[in-house]
């Protein structure tokens, strides 16, 4: 069934396509689409794609909880978007500090553990406190690990992993033979969670914008044309069903 097909059918159909023995254990989405959002339906201030983006939010976490998957990282304010218009990042802090609290019953009701991946110490005091109590709240929930990539840059989180890694080498605590593939990605956010499996991007833009430059090294990518304010759970379900009809061989050969 092509993606036309898909298109047409409800969430219920869709969710009846997936087989639950082959899904990803780790989904990372790129969440583009906000302000296009806003100027299509003629406001005048992005920050009205940004509000509404919160119900892709939910519905997105929701979903992926209930489906079970191990973890959902989301992509929401790289170390780049601190050159957005002053104006503009008060406002999606606002809306982070906001999201942090009213989501809690959400988090709490579908058992999500709540993580963040970055310069967490970048962000307002104010959020950094909501953030650290959110994460204290959901500390022993046992399910769907979220976790927020906050002031976030790929590039950046290897400089530091590089950067810890040389300080060891240094005051005499591991041999420069013993920095591996392993040992760096010890150094890296949050290295007990899997490498995504699956990169979502919205928008149709065809481009990775510094988002974990190391863990999707074998991911498989879906980009797709919803605006993310649109994306809902049949969006999840579309790209779930076209990463289960992907052969990954991760540099390798199938084997007949």
């Amino acid at each position: 069934m092509g993606s036309a097909d898909l298109a047409t059918l409800a969430p219920a159909e869709l969710l009846a396509k997936i087989d639950r023995g082959r899904l990803p254990r780790h989904v990372a989405v790129i969440m583009d689409g906000n302000g296009r959002w806003a100027r299509r339906r003629g406001f005048r201030d992005r920050i009205r794609g940004h509000e509404s983006a919160i119900d892709a939010v939910r519905d997105t976490v929701t979903a992926s909880a209930e489906l079970g998957l191990t973890a959902l990282t989301l992509y929401s304010f790289s170390k780049e978007n601190w050159r957005r218009p002053r104006a503009e990042i008060s406002a999606l802090m606002g809306l982070l500090d906001r999201f942090l609290l009213e989501e809690r019953p959400t988090m709490l009701d579908n058992s999500v553990r709540l993580v963040a991946s970055g310069d967490t110490a970048d962000l307002p005091d104010a959020v950094q406190a909501r953030l650290r109590e959110t994460m204290e709240l959901t500390r022993h929930c046992p399910g769907l690990v979220l976790n927020l990539a906050l002031s976030y840059g790929g590039r950046q989180e290897i400089v530091r992993a590089a950067r810890a890694l040389a300080g060891k080498v240094r005051r005499g605590e591991m041999q420069e033979a013993e920095i591996t593939e392993a040992s760096f990605e010890r150094h890296l956010f949050h290295p007990e969670l899997p490498h995504p499996d699956l990169m979502i991007r919205t928008s149709g833009e065809m481009r990775l914008s510094n988002f974990l430059l190391w863990q999707l090294a074998y991911a498989e990518f879906v980009v797709m044309p919803v605006l993310w304010p649109d994306f809902r759970r049949a969006d999840l379900y579309r790209a779930l069903i076209e990463f289960q009809g992907r052969e990954r061989r991760f540099g390798g050969v199938l084997r007949a």
